[in-house]
């Protein structure tokens, strides 16, 4: 009896001792630990209102007027007063003649842009890295740099003169150097994707490698040690080091790049780069919703306003399918 009586007290001694404690109350405990965390950083969450008001006061308030896009607004009713009139003004952009021409155009300007300097900047910041001239580097730096500052407006003043057929044009004088004839680059419509990408292009190179630059930086020096020692080449190093270590990096600014890809931040630039001529490939969704929305005589801003809405559910369903295609492919995504 003695045994068995001993037996039980061990079984009951190793099974107090596996069974699991008490559970506190998680809502308790982590209310306590952000009060906690709170109160040990609030520097960091006071800098960080500024920030998170204006996001508040400027993205998310503003939605409330994206329902005049379903309404027939007008001014004296206010955006609450004005009926509902369901998705007519969507059937009746898809419904107008222009506007397949206008997705077309637009979707050439973006990706062209988006594909034609994305590997640019990545390419610049690469060759950055690996030149050895500190001096040659910060030249290139600073004049790849500086023409992020010019105006946009300054910016299409210096197409204009550059590519005119007059005397002063310095494209021009070049063709007819090597006996070709003058273009009028600014008339022709197949030429406007071009010029606007390819100027976007040299106005932010440098501003667009500094990402890449600061990623670069921040890989270990001990992989570049190691490679000169087992005799790898720059370009084994560009390709086997840097490469891999900044793709964590280009994949989000991809994946963020194609989420903006339809808004065209220079709606400035194509708008003063328009004429008559080349009109048929430079109207683009955001000046054809200013032109209909504002510029107009008669503004339907309930047309603008759905035209808008379309233009950003196009850039979500891109950030969603890019950031589900990188989550596959290399593991890295924003969400």
């Amino acid at each position: 009896m003695n045994n068995s009586a001993s037996a039980r007290t061990t079984e009951l001694d190793v099974s107090a001792a596996t069974a699991p404690a008490s559970q506190p109350d998680r809502r308790w405990y982590s209310a306590r630990s952000l009060r906690k965390e709170a109160r040990n950083n609030y520097q960091l969450y006071l800098m960080m209102l500024p920030p998170l008001a204006w996001l508040i006061i400027f993205m998310y308030v503003p939605m409330y007027g994206v329902q005049i896009a379903f309404r027939s607004f007008r001014a004296v009713d206010g955006i609450s007063g004005s009926p509902w009139v369901g998705l007519k003004y969507f059937k009746k952009f898809f419904h107008s003649y222009d506007s397949m021409q206008v997705l077309a155009n637009t979707f050439e300007v973006c990706f062209y842009t988006l594909l034609a300097g994305f590997p640019l900047y990545v390419l610049l910041a690469l060759l950055l890295n690996n030149t050895n001239r500190r001096r040659f580097r910060r030249f290139v730096q600073m004049s790849t740099f500086a023409p992020y500052f010019i105006s946009i407006t300054v910016v299409v003043g210096m197409l204009i003169q550059f590519l005119s057929v007059q005397d002063y044009g310095i494209v021009n004088n070049i063709i007819r150097f090597f006996g070709g004839e003058p273009i009028l680059f600014m008339t022709k419509p197949e030429w406007f994707s071009s010029i606007y990408t390819w100027s976007n292009i040299w106005q932010g190179a440098g501003f667009n490698a500094i990402i890449y630059i600061a990623a670069l930086a921040g890989i270990d020096q001990e992989l570049y040690e190691a490679a000169v020692v087992d005799g790898a080449s720059k370009l084994r190093r560009m390709l086997h080091i840097d490469l891999p270590g900044i793709m964590p990096t280009v994949s989000i600014t991809f994946i963020l790049a194609i989420g903006q890809v339809m808004n065209l931040g220079f709606f400035d630039k194509i708008y003063l780069m328009q004429n008559s001529l080349n009109l048929d490939r430079s109207e683009v969704i955001s000046t054809y919703v200013y032109k209909t929305g504002l510029a107009s005589s008669l503004p339907n801003y309930s047309y603008a306003a759905a035209i808008g809405l379309f233009n950003t559910m196009i850039n979500l369903v891109l950030l969603l399918l890019a950031n589900r295609i990188s989550r596959r492919v290399n593991q890295t995504s924003l969400w």
